[in-house]
């Protein structure tokens, strides 16, 4: 038995004898959870200690990130101080278990992918034993819970803490003063550990919570002062309350901004106070600290960090040259609404004197332009601040700021997270950047955690892993697991593969029921699209081709599917219409295929609500196809595309992002790629044409007119008229099926139907599954996290 977990089992039962006054039979989950989490933080609060000074000690990084989607702490803490087992068996012995915990929620701090991939970094900074720390938001409530109310997402407040948050250490003596253009907040960090895997090492996430500058005083109950101070506290307290605010309006935008430039400040007279505080120069703070931008959320960061190294007497020249090296930048898309700007009068309406200090560095670019000879004409397209024009009204539209053209300019470098997406973006989106200043471009794929993501996840797999290979090193090298490719054609692993898979999707059947009252045939394949919400992703291509299964089926024309379940899983932003719009197509395609008693052997819809990395974990475990079908050219990585092949499931999806790479190290044998690559497209942009393939394609005009002709039911809202027009008419904001649907539905179909007849021989698609599994090892965060810190950050391991 591990020599902690006899402590740290012996603690819990202190806790909950001190804090309830039970015994662990008599603890309720909740009770449970905090005790067994105390009593782990205990135990590695002197690593903690130790760790915290190594990384102040040294050059270090920092991931600033609006979003770190954590999940729960408990399962994956415990797997790495190597004590899981041994403390279930203890717990047994009392007569609880961990498996209770399953009812403890996540921690609420993300949405989607940007934010897992924050989290998978900060696991394997602190497995490899890298000063790491990670910078972001503790939000009151995560972005919402989803729920399904007659096939239409519904949203409820996410309240998280209300499990309480036993794995956050508040650090009210460490507070900051943020100020806006309306007022200033008190930042109050609350640090999350960040255990590595194999070591001793433990990173920080220290999360800022927004509250008021003067306590809340409950006495005034009978004058005026008592309104003011509850309204000063809601301010306060605002801009940490949720994820992502709504920003179809200027208020949501105001506190949009207002949170970005409220994480980046705190975080940056964090490190500065820190440094000066050990005796730091602050004309060297590049020398020892880098930060990373995660996407455009946190490039407030840099005229934050000139204006407060010019409060600290350094010229704006001096100020700008440290910046330049300490920043570098992550891309995340290549689509132009993800690519944030902001106007000048909400910019110094939430961060007075942003704007000004951003024309200088503006400026800067300009002279350094000219310098360099760039013609008028391309200097124009790289312009930081964009001056407003007047329109025909004699309206003249205010100044706006391109944030990703300042995080390019002003940082050391830039990445892209896939080969193809960061080819993308040294070819069309920043190829004038690209043109001047090569040197600053790098590719950084993204990668999972294999803790989290096979081990934790899939406990079977990770077992038959780990015998077969002789010993878990796989938990700190994924790429062992290619020499596992020599058991591809071996009978007895592939049916013991096929058996693991089986249990997987009984214990998702049993999430499922248990969770959501949803009934998943555990016997049928598992074909799933797990992901955002979105048109580029291209859920509705997967529903259309899933009608027009149902309708082949019905019609005796497809005849032997061996059958699906076709599940679904994601959010859609509570103001984005066609998402919601495409999940509740997704429920009436459910209801109709469900309601036929000819194809429902056959085919079964599901979507499963509220959508976060508990259900991920029980989802990629089980799946047998991986549905990766965005448009060439729109999808900069993914990530649920790794997880997924790491458990063995086949990808059927279109060569976009990390989607290409997959394909190289586990073998188009492998994989089912289908649809028009990003060249194919390229050329036809200029000449596609939806209405000539529904006219031509009897498949694809059944398919579109059952959202129209009354086969579907989209409750009177117009939603699936939208989505009718949107691939036949466009929108003032967009051409034609602007996603390329109709171009790729036919190939796609066909590979949905191939993958239905090879998965009927068992052993030979389980070859398949199995070569995924041991080609993943590129996929590892610990191999993106490396290149990070050799290429971007220079930064050494430090042992603990």
């Amino acid at each position: 038995m591990n020599d902690r977990a006899k402590p740290i089992m012996a603690a819990l039962e202190a806790n909950l004898l001190r804090d309830c006054h039970k015994t662990p039979a008599e603890a309720t989950a909740a009770e449970l959870h905090d005790a067994l989490s105390k009593a782990v933080m205990e135990s590695i609060a002197p690593d903690w200690r130790s760790s915290r000074a190594a990384h102040e000690q040294t050059r270090r990084a920092c991931y600033l990130s609006a979003e770190f989607l954590v999940g729960r702490a408990v399962y994956n803490n415990l797997l790495c101080l190597g004590i899981t087992e041994d403390v279930d068996a203890l717990l047994t012995e009392k007569g609880a278990s961990l498996a209770s915990l399953e009812e403890v929620e996540d921690a609420a701090l993300g949405n989607g992918g940007l934010g897992r991939l924050a989290a998978c970094f900060l696991d394997s900074a602190a497995t490899l034993d890298l000063p790491l720390d990670g910078y972001g938001i503790r939000y009151r409530y995560g972005l919402f819970k989803q729920g399904i109310e007659s096939g239409f997402q519904a949203e409820t407040p996410d309240d998280w803490t209300a499990w309480g948050d036993p794995w956050s250490l508040r650090r009210a003596d460490q507070a900051v003063t943020v100020s806006f253009g309306d007022g200033s907040v008190r930042a109050v960090p609350y640090d999350l550990p960040v255990l590595g895997c194999g070591t001793r090492h433990v990173g920080t996430l220290r999360l800022w919570q927004a509250e008021p500058l003067e306590p809340f005083d409950f006495t005034r109950f009978n004058d005026q002062d008592y309104d003011g101070s509850v309204r000063a506290k809601n301010r306060a307290e605002d801009i940490s309350r949720v994820l992502y605010p709504n920003d179809s309006t200027a208020e949501g935008k105001l506190l949009r901004l207002k949170q970005e430039y409220f994480f980046t400040s705190a975080s940056l007279q964090d490190l500065l106070r820190g440094y000066k505080a050990r005796g730091g120069d602050i004309f060297r703070f590049a020398q020892t600290h880098a930060l990373q931008l995660n996407d455009t959320h946190p490039v407030l960061a840099i005229p934050e960090l000139v204006r407060l190294l010019g409060a600290e007497g350094m010229d704006f020249t001096a100020a700008f040259g440290v910046a330049r090296n300490v920043f570098s930048y992550t891309n995340h898309t290549i689509m132009a609404e993800a690519l944030e700007t902001w106007t000048a009068p909400l910019m110094e309406a939430a961060a007075p004197g942003m704007f000004a200090i951003i024309e200088k560095i503006d400026a800067q670019l300009a002279a350094e332009l000219a310098a360099r000879g760039v013609s008028a004409a391309t200097a124009g397209r790289m312009v930081i601040v964009e001056r407003g024009r007047e329109n025909e009204a004699g309206e003249t539209a205010p100044d706006k700021v391109h944030m990703a053209r300042l995080a390019v300019y002003a940082g050391r470098y830039v990445n892209g997270v896939a080969r193809l997406h960061t080819e993308i973006l040294k070819n069309d989106l920043l190829k004038d950047w690209y043109a001047i200043w090569p040197e600053r471009f790098q590719n950084k794929t993204n990668g999972i955690t294999q803790r989290r993501w096979l081990a934790l996840c899939n406990p079977q797999l990770a077992a038959l892993l780990t015998e077969l290979l002789g010993s878990d090193r796989w938990l700190t090298d994924l790429s062992a697991l290619k020499e596992l490719e020599r058991y591809a054609d071996d009978e007895t692993v592939l049916n013991r593969f096929i058996a693991i898979k089986g249990e997987r999707r009984q214990a998702l059947a049993a999430f499922a029921k248990a969770k959501y009252g949803l009934r998943l045939e555990a016997d049928t394949v598992f074909d799933v699209q797990i992901k955002r919400m979105h048109e580029y992703k291209r859920q509705f291509l997967n529903i259309l081709a899933i009608l027009e299964l149902y309708f082949e089926i019905k019609e005796g024309k497809l005849r032997n599917f061996a059958p699906t379940t076709f599940l679904f899983a994601g959010k859609s932003a509570p103001g984005y219409f066609r998402a919601k719009a495409v999940i509740k197509l997704i429920n009436a395609v459910a209801n109709l295929i469900a309601a036929d008693g000819a194809v429902s052997p056959y085919i079964k819809v599901v979507f499963l609500p509220n959508y976060n990395v508990s259900a991920a974990e029980q989802i990629v475990a089980a799946a047998d196809v991986s549905e990766q079908i965005s448009t060439a050219g729109t999808e900069a990585s993914g990530t649920g595309n790794m997880k997924l092949m790491a458990n063995g499931a086949v990808t059927l999806g279109t060569l976009d992002g990390a989607n290409v790479e997959i394909v190289e190290e586990a073998g188009e044998r492998a994989e089912y790629i289908f649809g028009a690559h990003v060249e194919e497209i390229r050329d036809k942009a200029g000449s596609y044409d939806p209405t000539a393939l529904y006219e031509s394609d009897g498949r694809i005009r059944r398919v579109l007119d059952a959202l129209v002709d009354g086969t579907l039911d989209d409750g009177g809202t117009g939603m699936f008229q939208d989505l009718f027009d949107s691939i036949l008419k466009g929108a003032s904001w967009h051409r034609p099926d602007q996603y390329y649907l109709l171009l790729d539905f036919g190939r796609y179909l066909d590979a949905k139907i191939q993958i239905n007849r090879d998965i009927q021989d068992r052993l030979a698609f389980a070859k398949k599954g199995w070569l995924n599994i041991c080609s993943c090892g590129r996929f590892s965060s610990d191999r993106a996290i490396r290149e990070y810190a050799e290429d971007i950050w220079k930064i050494a391991p430090v042992r603990i």
